[in-house]
């Protein structure tokens, strides 16, 4: 007996054979953890970041155990830090380090959070090699978190292969660190808030010793304290700046005036 199909089976079924007409085969289907790994390492090495992000990630996602699956999931930190995605680079180092946090390559996680927060790559290099180039234009948050990433490092990993690089840029951040929050105090001392100044400059001098801006800073708070009349702290200010800086222009602004 012939079968009889009504017009709407008959157009359910056209929509099937068009559906999987268009069904266009995952290449990546039968890739084992190691060409995924292998793939993705390319496409990141020739800048193809999206893609090695995608296969990275898929990787995870076939294969969620086992070391491919773990190197994985620091690389799309990695890749996402040359994609100019830093929260996603910081959101991936963070999840790795909370999942690994006993990994022989967690240091690195450390280091790419360092990183992405750093920015100063040129700056730095000058800074080493002695320039006067200005180091306080960087972001205070971002180069705090840049500074405590670095300090794990130093401070958990003292071996690792990335602790010289991070106590370098250690040294850098903590002195641009320091010159900017002087220029806070100088701000505030250049609009008459002199307590504020004098807070500001005191938190320098505790905070950041032995950096170039501990002259300045002690200048500032000589500078507030003439200004609000308190001749003893003012004294007590230059001679402190007088042993530690006998040539500091702050000596001849400040000079105190003799007995009339």
């Amino acid at each position: 007996m012939r079968r009889f199909i009504g017009p709407l089976a008959g157009l359910s079924f056209l929509l099937l054979i068009a559906g999987c007409a268009g069904v266009t085969e995952d290449p990546t289907k039968d890739w084992s953890p190691e060409k995924f790994y292998t793939e993705a390492k390319g496409k990141v090495a020739d800048g193809e970041y999206e893609t090695g992000i995608k296969y990275f990630e898929t990787l995870e996602a076939r294969y969620p155990y086992g070391r491919y699956a773990e190197q994985a999931q620091l690389e799309i930190a990695y890749a996402n830090y040359k994609f100019e995605e830093p929260a996603l680079a910081i959101a991936a180092a963070d999840r790795f380090i909370r999942l690994h946090p006993t990994h022989p390559n967690v240091d690195y996680a450390y280091y790419l959070k360092g990183l992405v927060n750093f920015r100063g790559e040129k700056n730095l290099m000058n800074w080493l090699l002695g320039s006067k180039d200005d180091l306080s234009d960087r972001d205070p948050k971002g180069a705090l978190e840049s500074y405590n990433a670095f300090n794990e490092i130093v401070t958990r990993f003292p071996n690792s292969r990335y602790a010289a690089d991070a106590r370098l840029r250690m040294a850098y951040l903590f002195e641009a660190q320091a010159k900017y929050e002087t220029q806070v105090a100088r701000f505030y001392f250049e609009r008459s808030a002199y307590v504020a100044a004098v807070n500001r400059a005191k938190y320098v001098l505790e905070n950041y010793p032995r950096t170039p801006s501990t002259e300045d800073a002690l200048g500032i708070l000589a500078l507030s304290y003439k200004s609000m009349g308190l001749d003893d702290l003012l004294k007590d200010t230059l001679r402190i700046l007088g042993k530690n800086f006998p040539k500091s222009r702050y000596l001849t602004e400040l000079e105190m005036p003799g007995p009339g």
